[in-house]
């Protein structure tokens, strides 16, 4: 097995704090010949340590791809936090991470805490290894508009709607990969056809209401769309959440394709329209707020293609 240097924590987001220690750790890598690797856990500590539910800014698979796509890391190694985990020691934990994966570096956050109580901090850590002759990076708070950046100010920002904030502290879209599903065909009586998906269960669901987005498919290409996050009010009394996009330009069938939305602009909220006809006007007032608001943004540069 290759030696590795690896970023250890839980990267939700994987905002502009987490690129900090994604590129030190790829330094790391290259400075001392090891493969470069991201150390996590499937589910957020406190679900377990605080008994309660984190609602996470991607799933899992999300996060992994997001890793490789934007900072060129292949390998996430995902641990499966249960009692066990949260009850063991912290070197017991860090002996047996470097041990069984061959860690000869490692980079965490300044308020990266692990093991039994979070005993395990960044300093104890540091000395751990220098006792081993392993490299240890601490990466200090990574600040923004003098705030540090934290996935608990994102989260706020998503269920705000306040999308391109968001996006200043991720360093990149907020995005949603998913299968192309079955949907309800009103798009497409409408005029506008639409691709249907849904947030993993455990994500956060943005504000209700019409995004400008961009989205990606399976072979590369991408189109400018209008993504409504919501109940549908106009058309169904279901509380069930649909995530709706039309693609513009785009003619052709992605049932069981898998494709990427990445969120820019949030136009305007939800609402219930009087009538189907009244709903496909304001669908065509959507569609030209999204290409009007592409066409202010030329050197808008994203990272394409799936992961």
């Amino acid at each position: 097995m290759k030696q590795r240097a690896v970023a250890l924590g839980f990267f939700d987001g994987i905002h502009l704090g987490h690129a900090a220690l994604l590129k030190q750790v790829k330094t790391r890598a290259d400075q001392y010949g090891l493969e470069p690797a991201v150390l996590t856990f499937d589910i957020h500590p406190d679900t377990l340590v605080f008994e309660t539910e984190v609602p996470l800014i991607n799933s899992a698979s999300e996060r992994e791809n997001l890793i490789r796509r934007l900072y060129g890391i292949e390998t996430t190694i995902f641990l499966h936090f249960n009692r066990r985990m949260m009850q063991m020691p912290w070197e017991e934990f860090i002996k047996s991470a470097t041990d069984e994966l061959q860690i000869r570096s490692v980079v965490v956050g300044h308020d990266f805490c692990f093991g039994w109580r979070g005993e395990g901090t960044p300093e104890r850590l540091k000395a751990w290894c220098a006792e081993r002759d392993i490299a240890c990076d601490v990466i200090p708070a990574v600040r923004l508009d003098g705030r540090v950046i934290s996935s608990t100010e994102i989260r706020l920002l998503l269920s705000e709607g306040r999308i391109e904030e968001a996006n200043r502290l991720l360093g990149h879209p907020h995005t949603l990969s998913d299968t192309v599903r079955p949907g309800f065909h009103l798009g497409k009586k409408l005029g506008s056809p639409t691709i249907n998906m849904v947030f993993p269960q455990g994500v956060i669901v943005p504000r209700h209401g019409v995004y400008t987005t961009k989205v990606w498919l399976d072979d590369g290409y991408s189109y400018a769309a209008v993504t409504n996050i919501g109940k549908r009010p106009t058309v169904s009394d279901s509380e069930s959440i649909s995530v709706e996009s039309h693609l513009i330009g785009y003619e052709g069938n992605l049932y069981g394709h898998r494709v990427r939305v990445d969120f820019h602009h949030y136009q305007r909220p939800e609402h219930k329209f009087a009538s189907e006809e009244e709903l496909a006007e304001q669908i065509c007032k959507d569609r030209d707020s999204a290409l009007d608001w592409f066409g202010k943004h030329p050197d808008l540069t994203v990272k394409g293609g799936l992961s």
